[in-house]
């Protein structure tokens, strides 16, 4: 069991709502996701992001990591420890079915605080745009803030691809279910991470199961 310390900081946020119906919305998905195990291979995302990291082994922190699979379960296996958190109950309860060995934190990742410097890699696949874009950039501080130098960061970004707009803050039908997404420009969105000090190392858009996201890597410089 991965054992590292963590605060959470309740706030009051405007969003409350938002993060409750999402909350329900996906505890009410676990089942479909367990159905869905292993639909879609990601190992065109995972190789590329495990061979440019510094470290065979080190700690990751996945947010959003839903069940576990794939991201957590692929970094477990190559001897890594994993933190996990999501907001949803019942995606945890499934992630401690299938991925026993991950640390899992049931909380919003904007209320979640770690020590400085505590992981070589983190992500944030499919679950940073159900944040508000005006948080984005706080959550990318935290990102450098919890990096080990040269550490890396990959997530997912909604653009206009998805939905529709260069700018976008409100909802689209996922699995017939009304989802709230957020995102800026993706020319934004760059000078957040150039401003907080990340390097960008790459930026791609890709077709994963009929939906386009632009996929995001970044690291913490070795003097950050």
């Amino acid at each position: 069991m991965v054992k590292i310390e963590y605060r959470l900081c309740h706030q009051h946020r405007k969003g409350n709502t938002v993060n409750i119906n999402l909350r329900e919305i996906y505890d009410g998905f676990a089942g479909t996701y367990e159905e869905n195990r292993g639909l879609f291979d990601m190992r065109e995302v995972l190789n590329p992001f495990y061979e440019c990291l510094n470290v065979e082994k080190g700690k990751l922190l996945d947010l959003g990591c839903g069940v576990g699979e794939p991201f957590a379960r692929f970094f477990i296996d190559r001897g890594w420890k994993v933190i996990g958190v999501d907001f949803s109950e019942q995606m945890l309860k499934l992630a401690s079915k299938y991925v026993p060995e991950m640390q899992t934190i049931q909380a919003d990742m904007r209320e979640i605080e770690f020590e400085p410097s505590q992981f070589e890699a983190i992500t944030v696949i499919y679950s940073l745009f159900h944040v508000s874009s005006n948080d984005h950039a706080a959550l990318f501080d935290k990102f450098y803030r919890w990096l080990h130098p040269k550490g890396k960061v990959l997530f997912t970004y909604a653009t206009k691809e998805y939905t529709g707009s260069d700018e976008f803050d409100g909802y689209k039908e996922f699995m017939k279910q009304k989802l709230y997404y957020s995102h800026k420009s993706p020319d934004k969105l760059y000078a957040d991470l150039e401003n907080i000090g990340f390097n960008i190392e790459s930026k791609d858009y890709r077709n994963i199961g009929n939906e386009i996201f632009l996929w995001v890597t970044v690291s913490k410089p070795m003097t950050g």
